[in-house]
C-alpha cells in the first residue's frame, strides 16, 4: 500500500529502549517492537502505518522522565539515547515531524558521549533514519548495532525494514528470520507476515499475523493485529472478513485510529459513503495520516464533492512541506499522488528521483504509472514487471500493469491483468476500479 505514510518505523521500539533504560509506564505496562507494515491503498505511498497503539500522554510522560533525568546527569548517554527513540516514536504517534530533529540532536548527543559500541544510539538512528527514509543509513546503523549485539532481534527488525525498503529482498527475509530466531514474538510476526505477503503468500501471511495475536496480551497488540488482518482481507476483495476485523481491532482498543480507518474503507466499498465520510473525517481529525486524508480526499472526489476533496489534498501537501522542512524524504507518495491527479511531468521527476535511492516494488511500480501518464509505456512496462516479479497479488500493480499493456495494444495481456486487479481486489480503490471497468469493457469484458 503503498501505504502511509510519510517514514516507515519499527513501532514501539522506543518503548522497548526507554523501558530498558528504566524509564517505563507504571506498573505493568506492556510493550511490544512491532514494526510498521506498509499498505496497499492507491497513491498513498511507501510509509508507515501506525504500529503499537500507544498514546502521546504515555510517550510525553516517558519523554518528561528522560529530561528529568539529564538535567540531574547530562553525561547520561544511555538517556540521551533513550530520549532520542521516544522522541522517533513521539513523532510516529502524532503524525509530528518536528520531533524528528529533536530526536537527531538527543541521538548524537548520545554518540558524543559514548562514540564506541553505543547499541542504543545505533538502534535509534536507524529508526529515525527509516523514519525520513533514508534507508540507506538505517541499514549502515543496524548494521553498527549487530556489530555490537549479533543477536539482537530489535536491530534485525530495523534492518529488515530498511532492506524491504531498499527493495533487497534476500537480506530482508533473511533478517526477519534472524528475529524469528531469536525472539518470536508480535515484532518478528507481523514483519514475517509482511514479507510473506510481498511474496505471494497472503495464505502463509495471515498465518503470521494469526501467530502474532495469539501472542497479543494488551489491547494495543490486539488491535495492531486485527488491523492488519483486517488490511490482507480487504487487499483479498474479503469485505466480510476485513470488517470483522476491523470491528475487533476497534473493540480492543477505541482510542486505536487504524481500525477506524479500516471500517470506513469497508463502508466505502459497499456503498454506505456518508458513514465512510463520517469515520474518515473521524480518523483524520485524530491523527492526520497523509494516507487517511488521502484516502478521503479521494473518497469526496469519486463522490463529485470537489470542494471537499480539495480541502482534503490542500491539508496533504501541507504535511508533505512539514515533512520535507523536517528531514522526511518522501518523493514516492508525491509521485503516486501526481500520476493519479493530474500533473505527469512531476510525477515522473519524483518516481525517477525515488528510484535513484532505491529498488522495491512500490517504486517500480510508482515510476512504472509515471512513464505511463507521460505516454512512456515502452519503458513504463519494464518497471510495471518488475514490480509484479516477486508474485504478490497486488489489484493495484494489475491495474497499473494491464493500463500499461492496453496502451502498447497487447489486448490479451491487458484483459489478463485487468481481470485480476478486479478478481484480487474489485474495491482496491474508490477513483481506480471504475476505471479498470470501463477499461476491461472496452477490452470485451473478464478474460
Amino acid at each position: 500500500m503503498k501505504r502511509l505514510r510519510f517514514g516507515l518505523l519499527a513501532a514501539g521500539l522506543a518503548l522497548a529502549l526507554l523501558i530498558g533504560a528504566g524509564i517505563g509506564f507504571g506498573h505493568g505496562a506492556g510493550v511490544s517492537a512491532q514494526p510498521a507494515r506498509m499498505s496497499r491503498h492507491p497513491g498513498t505511498g511507501a510509509g508507515p502505518q501506525p504500529g503499537l497503539a500507544v498514546s502521546g500522554d504515555a510517550l510525553s510522560a516517558a519523554i518528561g522522565a528522560a529530561q528529568l533525568r539529564l538535567q540531574g546527569n547530562d553525561k547520561d548517554w544511555q538517556t540521551w539515547a533513550s530520549l532520542g527513540s521516544a522522541y522517533v516514536e513521539q513523532g510516529r504517534v502524532t503524525v509530528d515531524p518536528s520531533y524528528y530533529p529533536k530526536a537527531e540532536g538527543a541521538l548524537r548527543r548520545s554518540v558524543e558521549l559514548h562514540p564506541d559500541g553505543n547499541f542504543a544510539a545505533d538502534i535509534g538512528r536507524g529508526a529515525l533514519a527509516n523514519a525520513r527514509h533514508e534507508f540507506g543509513d538505517a541499514a549502515a546503523d543496524a548494521q553498527r548495532a549487530l556489530a555490537a549485539d549479533p543477536y539482537s532481534a530489535t536491530a534485525n527488525g530495523v534492518l529488515a525494514d530498511a532492506e524491504t525498503q531498499l527493495g533487497d529482498y534476500p537480506a530482508a527475509s533473511a533478517a526477519v528470520q534472524r528475529m524469528l530466531d531469536l525472539k518470536p514474538g508480535i515484532d518478528s510476526f507481523a514483519r514475517a507476515s509482511y514479507d510473506l505477503e510481498i511474496h505471494g503468500d497472503p495464505t502463509g501471511a495471515v498465518g503470521a499475523l494469526q501467530d502474532a495475536l495469539d501472542s497479543a496480551f494488551t489491547p494495543a497488540d490486539t488491535a495492531f493485529c486485527r488491523y492488519y488482518l483486517g488490511e490482507l482481507a480487504f487487499n483479498s476483495g474479503d469485505l466480510a472478513e476485513a470488517a470483522r476485523q476491523y470491528d475487533a481491532g476497534i473493540a480492543a482498543d477505541p482510542g486505536y485510529a487504524p481500525p477506524l480507518e479500516g471500517r470506513a474503507k469497508v463502508e466505502a466499498a459497499r456503498g454506505d459513503t456518508a458513514g465512510a465520510i463520517r469515520d474518515y473525517t473521524t480518523v483524520v481529525n485524530r491523527v492526520p495520516q497523509p494516507q487517511y486524508v488521502l484516502e478521503l480526499g479521494d473518497l469526496e472526489a469519486s463522490l463529485g464533492h470537489q470542494d471537499a476533496a480539495q480541502e482534503q489534498y490542500r491539508l496533504l501537501a501541507t504535511e508533505r512541506r512539514l515533512f520535507d522542512a523536517n528531514g522526511v524524504i518522501d518523493d514516492l507518495t508525491a509521485a503516486q499522488f501526481s500520476a493519479d491527479h493530474g500533473d505527469p511531468a512531476g510525477a515522473l521527476r519524483d518516481a525517477r528521483a525515488e528510484w535513484g535511492r532505491r529498488h522495491s516494488v512500490l517504486v517500480a511500480d510508482a515510476l512504472a504509472w509515471a512513464l505511463h501518464v507521460n505516454g512512456q509505456d515502452t519503458e513504463a512496462l519494464g518497471y510495471a514487471r518488475q514490480a509484479t516479479a516477486l508474485g504478490e497479488r497486488s489489484a493495484l500493480f494489475l491495474f497499473h500493469r494491464g493500463m500499461i499493456e492496453r496502451s502498447l495494444g497487447q489486448r490479451d495481456e491487458a484483459r489478463r491483468d485487468l481481470s485480476g486487479a478486479l478478481q484480487v481486489n474489485p474495491h482496491f480503490s474508490v477513483l481506480q476500479a471504475p476505471v479498470a471497468r470501463t477499461a476491461l469493457a472496452e477490452l470485451g469484458g473478464a478474460a
